[in-house]
């Protein structure tokens, strides 16, 4: 019996799910302009803020992530991340996790809204007060 239900369902996609797909074609362009803007907007937010507090990280071009430099302040990219997590409460991941190139930096992701990207980046910035002199302000 399960197996005549997993056939029939499986046939075509169901209804509501093609409705969907045909008002994302009907729609996409202009949401995806609305989404695209909305994110161009949040990257040159973060990366501005995060190059004035005296990181180093430069523009990405082709996704939601940014990807600073964390060699500055004197802790490895794993302890930067723990500690601004355990410490500020803004989730960044140690760029090793993506090869060894990702070595003292971190990933952020800047899909948030720009009232909690402006607080994650204020954080940033404490933790980067109270990390050793070396660190650039």
């Amino acid at each position: 019996a399960m197996m005549k239900v997993h056939q029939y369902s499986m046939l075509c996609a169901p209804s509501i799910s093609q409705e969907g797909a045909l008002a994302a074609l009907r729609l996409g362009d202009d949401a995806t302009k609305f989404m695209r803007d909305r994110y161009r907007e949040r990257r040159d937010l973060f990366v501005r803020r995060i190059n004035a507090a005296g990181l180093a990280c430069h523009l990405p071009r082709g996704s939601f992530y940014a990807f600073p430099s964390v060699a500055s302040t004197g802790l490895d990219e794993g302890e930067f991340a723990r500690r601004l997590l355990t410490e500020h409460k803004v989730a960044v991941v140690p760029g090793t996790a993506f090869g060894d190139a990702g070595k003292g930096h971190v990933r952020a992701c800047f899909t948030a809204s720009e009232e909690k990207l402006a607080t994650a980046c204020d954080r940033i910035e404490c933790l980067l007060h109270t990390l050793k002199p070396a660190t650039a302000r």
